[in-house]
């Protein structure tokens, strides 16, 4: 039996290969080929556990034993340095039972699946509307910046009550809060320009309130000023940077793996494609933290109190004897592959709140994409293409096409 006297041996975050783009950085899909737990060091120096079998991730994150709380001495941070700034106010995504559940339950009805499917004609209009002004007089545009940006940001915007004139402020410091290459300083003065922006919008609706999430939060005589602010947060930029990067990343490997393209005009193959390349490109490569409370077994290996794990959803969605056989490796992306049990959302109790949102977003911008530019091609050479390899996120720098 195992237990944390191992020596660490794979420094944390790894770096991404120019030659595969949209898979883990080879150093995780290698650590997964030895074993589904491997010592690791984090950037501030400390020992944590690298989980990258499916089972055990999604133990993990089905596990009480293993804390969310971002306020826990020992829990594993990416960034080194500024542990008590980064840990203040943190939103529910960071906490534990019972203040998790508190906060989330306020607006878990916003985003149950009927309410989003009834949302599905803002979103197609949306969609469309996108597409008519990026196409309007022109043969090219950065898909990025044109296309899979505005979606989820109006949509997010629409549903939260934040005004879209604000999306350029907000989209700037989403990207400094998700970079790699922020300094903690940085990303903390980013966080609390945010949190004061989404305090002041919080008075705001206090006084005329409408009918959207901030509102119906901010007239709520059990929240503070603080938690309505962390709740849209995370709402906010969860809300339209991970499916923004969905959308270019998708449309970039399609338009590598032609063949497959068609799968989105069929309505009902479209759902199940969605869920291929969720579990294929898996955006989240860094992993999803957790500290240990007490001593825990997992795969014949012992993991002590207070040590920290990051979970890999990324080689965990790539695990051969979860998602190989008769079709194509579990490596590759086959749009044809029952890729339900993926998890590419987290598992267990703090599973995406917005995954009915996303699955929407993904299945209409997607599917109209290519239905309404069946022409659509990329304007440089596959391998010029810039990934944003420094993000929390991945996602791409642009995406340069042409019609």
């Amino acid at each position: 039996m195992t237990s944390s006297s191992t020596a660490p041996a794979l420094a944390l975050p790894a770096r991404h290969s120019a030659g595969c783009p949209y898979g883990p950085p080879p150093a995780y899909t290698e650590a997964a080929a030895t074993s589904s737990l491997t010592r690791a060091t984090m950037p501030g120096g400390e020992s944590v556990w690298l989980v990258t079998g499916y089972a055990e991730v999604r133990a993990i994150l089905s596990d009480r034993r293993f804390s969310s709380d971002v306020r826990h001495p020992s829990f594993p941070l990416l960034i080194a340095g500024g542990r008590d700034r980064i840990t203040e106010n943190p939103s529910f995504l960071n906490l534990d039972d019972p203040e998790h559940n508190r906060l989330r339950r306020m607006v878990t009805g916003d985003f149950l699946v009927k309410r989003i499917e009834a949302m599905r004609p803002d979103i197609q209009r949306i969609t469309d509307e996108t597409l008519d002004t990026m196409t309007a007089g022109r043969t090219g545009a950065d898909l990025v910046a044109d296309f899979a940006l505005p979606i989820p940001s109006l949509v997010i915007c629409l549903l939260l009550g934040v005004p879209y004139e604000d999306h350029e402020f907000f989209q700037r410091v989403s990207r400094a809060l998700l970079s790699r290459s922020s300094s903690p300083e940085q990303l903390l003065d980013a966080r609390d320009e945010m949190l004061e922006y989404l305090k002041e919008l919080t008075a705001r609706k206090r006084k005329e309130p409408q009918d959207d999430i901030l509102s119906r939060l901010a007239v709520r005589d059990d929240l503070t000023t603080q938690e309505i602010a962390s709740t849209g947060f995370l709402l906010l930029v969860g809300g339209h940077e991970t499916t923004a990067n969905m959308i270019s990343l998708s449309t970039a490997l399609l338009l590598e793996q032609p063949e497959q393209i068609s799968r989105l005009a069929d309505p009902a193959a479209l759902p199940g494609a969605v869920e291929e390349l969720l579990r294929h490109l898996t955006i989240i490569h860094t992993g999803v933290a957790r500290v240990a409370l007490e001593d825990v077994e997992l795969a014949g290996t012992t993991i002590r109190a207070d040590e920290g794990v990051m979970a890999m959803l990324s080689t965990a969605n790539r695990d051969a004897e979860v998602f190989g056989g008769a079709g194509r490796p579990a490596e590759e992306l086959d749009l044809d592959r029952d890729a339900r049990r993926h998890l590419a959302f987290g598992f267990g109790v703090h599973q995406c709140l917005g995954q009915p949102l996303a699955r929407a977003e993904l299945q209409i911008a997607l599917a109209t994409l290519f239905r309404r530019l069946p022409g659509l091609r990329l304007t440089v050479p596959h391998e010029e293409l810039e990934f944003r390899t420094d993000a929390f996120i991945y996602g791409m720098r642009s995406l340069p096409v042409a019609w």
